[in-house]
């Protein structure tokens, strides 16, 4: 099975993968060969839908992580293996949940209420910007301009560059911040010798709202969420908005449709017409 591994992260970094993305694969088909208990060249379909069916019924996993799961395999089998073993088998419908959308006020108010300056850069860049929280944690010094107000993500998700923009507040922030740096540590949210991580980063976030007594179910992602909400409801174009988060497909954008409040806020109910 190491052999085997071995070759699937070979393959993984040929292929140009991410370092998040080649430790899920290799993770999900090492927890797989554990669960099934064979070799793999003698693996079936149905072994696969009964390790569904284990991580669903059993383990209570969404969709979602079920899809990386078979993602995962897929690749094992299909590029490393050379066997197909997945003619049969469907991926989990996904859930369609809304995205979680703060208002202007409570973003305001978990900046007023974070004390510590390095962490109220974080979160005005995760907002101001529309970052992943990978983008964020590890974006380095060298990649933004403040000068021209923007930005550069290097191999985001799908191992894509993009361009970003920087407000004017984070702009202003992020100068005293950086002025106060006195290590060469090359990452705008450095810790010791390398950034902080994504987990450090939720817990930032997390603590703010906690602060600020926001009683929704608060993340990173949140904070992206509502920066493209914010920008629908401000008229900026949906195409705009999708090149600005980064993302291939334009159904994943008009995701934030749904949630602008603004927008249905202008809609006039058949009832005001009688």
């Amino acid at each position: 099975m190491d052999e085997i591994l071995k070759k699937l992260e070979t393959e993984l970094k040929i292929r140009g993968f991410s370092k998040n993305t080649l430790r899920n694969y290799v993770d999900h088909n090492k927890r797989f060969r554990e669960y099934i208990k064979k070799d793999l060249k003698d693996v079936t379909g149905n072994d696969v839908k009964q390790y569904m069916a284990f991580l669903m019924s059993e383990k209570n996993q969404k969709p979602a992580s079920v899809s990386l799961m078979i993602s995962s395999l897929k690749f094992m089998f299909k590029e490393v293996l050379k066997k197909n073993v997945f003619d049969d088998i469907k991926t989990p419908k996904q859930e369609k949940k809304i995205p979680t959308v703060l208002t202007k006020e409570e973003i305001k108010k978990m900046l007023e209420m974070t004390k510590n300056f390095k962490h109220k850069v974080l979160i005005e860049f995760l907002y101001s910007s529309g970052l992943r929280v990978s983008e964020c944690a590890s974006i380095k010094i060298d990649d933004i301009d403040l000068h021209e107000k923007m930005g550069t993500i290097r191999a985001g998700k799908g191992n894509k560059d993009r361009h970003i923009i920087l407000s004017e507040q984070l702009i202003e922030d992020l100068r005293e911040y950086l002025a106060g740096r006195s290590d060469d540590n090359p990452y705008v949210f450095n810790i010791r010798d390398t950034h902080i991580t994504i987990r450090q980063a939720q817990r930032i976030v997390k603590e703010a709202s906690r602060r600020a007594e926001i009683k929704k179910r608060v993340f990173c992602h949140a904070l992206r969420s509502s920066f493209a909400t914010h920008l629908l409801d401000s008229g900026v174009d949906i195409r705009v908005i999708q090149e600005l988060l980064g993302h291939s497909n334009l159904q994943t954008t008009q995701r934030y449709t749904k949630v602008s409040r603004e927008q249905l806020k202008k809609v006039k109910s058949p009832l005001d017409n009688l």
